[in-house]
């Protein structure tokens, strides 16, 4: 499956459809090959019923800033690219309104799946 993206802009945003265990959310992804982990902000989390402050898992978190430990919090589905994936464990963490995004789309979301990225093009592809 093909989708576009704006290949002259900075970040490759994607929209994702999160569902947790009292609603589901709308939100917009900056696709990270960086972070080896989905990161979600907490505030969303929160809205859909995964409360962070209830994990029991942390997990160690490179930031800008220096190192910080993220509450691991599981999803029903994530939905994004056309791909789902189920009973889906993310990192919670709370990123700067500056972002401009929800969360980060990580490596962790492709296992097991091919990616493509064509910035020629605009396009990305996910099998």
């Amino acid at each position: 499956m093909i989708h576009r993206f704006k290949a002259k802009q900075g970040l490759v945003v994607v929209r994702a459809e999160l569902t947790g265990p009292t609603g589901k959310a709308s939100l917009r992804l900056a696709l990270d090959t960086g972070a080896t982990n989905t990161l979600i902000n907490v505030g969303m989390l929160v809205a859909i019923g995964c409360d962070p402050a209830t994990s029991r898992e942390r997990v160690e978190v490179t930031t800008g800033s220096g190192v910080e430990f993220a509450p691991r919090v599981g999803l029903k589905r994530l939905f994004v690219l056309g791909s789902e994936r189920r009973s889906f464990r993310v990192l919670a963490h709370t990123l700067p309104p500056s972002a401009g995004v929800d969360g980060l789309l990580g490596l962790d979301f492709f296992r097991d799946r091919k990616l493509g990225i064509d910035f020629r093009k605009g396009q990305i592809t996910v099998a």
